[in-house]
C-alpha cells in the first residue's frame, strides 16, 4: 500500500483504551478522520509523532470497532511508548504503512486484548525489519508542514 499521512489534535476518545484494554490510544476528531484517503476498515501499522517528540512505532485501528458497536468511524492510534501523562490537545502525526488485519467482532474482552497484543507484536516485527525506516523522515517533514 502507499503510505497515508494524517495529523490533527488529539481529543478525548471513548475512554476505554487505557482503562479497559490496558492499551492507551490517541484519537483524532471526526473531521480529521474524514481526511484519510479511502482505506478499508481494519488494523494498520506505521509511525507516529506526538508534538515534537521522536518518531515511534504505532498501531492504528480504523473503523467502527464492532466489539463496541461504535456509531461513527474512528481512528485510534496506540503509540509504542509509555507516556507519563495523556497528551490531549497535542498534535499527533501518523504515517500508515501497512495493513495487519480486518476489524473483528470479538466474543470477549480477553480475546480483543489478545488480538491487540498480537497487533503490537506484528507492528514491532514489521518496523524492526528496517524496510520502513525511510518513512520516519517523511513523517517529520509532513508533521512540520502547515
Amino acid at each position: 500500500m502507499e503510505p497515508a499521512f494524517l495529523k490533527g489534535v488529539v481529543v478525548k476518545g471513548f475512554g476505554r483504551g487505557s482503562r479497559q484494554l490496558g492499551v492507551p490510544t490517541a484519537n483524532f476528531p471526526e473531521e480529521v478522520v474524514a481526511q484519510l484517503p479511502p482505506m478499508r476498515e481494519g488494523v494498520y501499522f506505521g509511525w507516529a509523532q506526538v508534538a515534537e517528540d521522536e518518531v515511534r512505532g504505532m498501531v492504528m485501528s480504523l473503523g467502527f470497532n464492532p466489539y463496541y458497536k461504535n456509531t461513527h468511524k474512528s481512528v485510534e492510534t496506540h503509540v509504542l511508548h509509555k507516556y507519563e501523562q495523556d497528551f490531549y490537545g497535542e498534535q499527533l502525526a501518523i504515517c500508515v504503512l501497512g495493513f495487519i488485519r480486518e476489524m473483528t467482532d470479538f466474543k470477549s474482552l480477553e480475546s480483543l486484548v489478545e488480538a491487540i497484543h498480537g497487533d503490537i507484536k506484528t507492528t514491532k516485527e514489521c518496523l524492526d525489519s528496517g524496510e520502513y525506516e525511510k518513512y520516519k523522515h517523511e513523517l517529520v517533514k509532513y508533521s512540520l508542514a502547515h
